[in-house]
């Protein structure tokens, strides 16, 4: 794998970076309450499972709609219910595109400028409306992004391969040169794979890894050692 790959694709969400309190249990159950709803934190992990299942379902073209409808349904599974449910989804998900409610994981910059160091590019490909322009400048990354494609701002969502294909191109790489590295099977891996890349699953959770035919890793600091 090490003597072909010239670029390391990364997700952004979940893979470089997490949510902070807004985006978790209280601060939904938050704004809820700034929309004179009242929900129950211990039902969120819950929600978010029961969303999620949806998500991947209605993710090809990207549109607001999609993420806002995402967001209503974990406020409705933790028991938001009224007429102000769509104004609270609405200013969730806009907040969402801000730097500033997200945390960058502890190993994260230390990875990328090590492989910085060893010449490869690095890019970003996101399922976000996020500007990945003002994550890089927030997370103080300059010089080290050779290419970030958002979904919002390409049109199609991760696992399509044009968005994959799209990133190739602004990094000026080939696909078998290529590695992918993101927290989703389907969306990172398998959309990656699709187009010829490599793709290395990082599964974050407790338990033990997934049994899979592709690389898997803990966190990002095990991803060097397979490069």
């Amino acid at each position: 794998m090490a003597s072909a790959t010239k670029a390391v694709f990364f997700d952004v969400d979940y893979t470089l970076i997490y949510p902070g309190p807004m985006f978790q249990a209280v601060g939904y159950r938050q704004a809820c309450e700034r929309h004179g709803m009242a929900v129950d934190e211990a039902r969120y992990a819950d929600a978010v499972k029961a969303a999620l299942a949806s998500l991947d379902h209605e993710q090809v073209l990207y549109d607001d709609a999609v993420f806002t409808r995402f967001i209503r349904r974990i406020i409705e599974a933790m028991g938001g219910r009224g007429d102000q449910i769509d104004a609270c989804a609405t200013e969730m998900y806009a907040a969402w595109a801000h730097c500033h409610h997200f945390h960058l994981y502890d190993e994260a910059d230390a990875v990328l400028r090590e492989l910085a160091a060893r010449d490869l590019k690095i890019g970003l490909i996101s399922n976000s409306h996020r500007k990945l322009d003002d994550f890089v400048d927030h997370f103080q990354l300059h010089g080290l992004v050779a290419a970030a494609v958002s979904s919002a701002q390409h049109g199609y969502c991760k696992p399509h391969p044009s968005i994959f294909q799209a990133a190739l191109s602004q990094a000026g790489v080939g696909a078998g040169e290529s590695l992918m590295v993101g927290d989703s099977l389907t969306h990172d891996v398998h959309g990656a794979c699709a187009v010829g890349m490599r793709g290395v699953l990082l599964h974050r959770h407790e338990g033990p890894l997934p049994d899979l035919d592709v690389p898997d890793i803990r966190n990002l600091t095990d991803l060097p050692p397979l490069l």
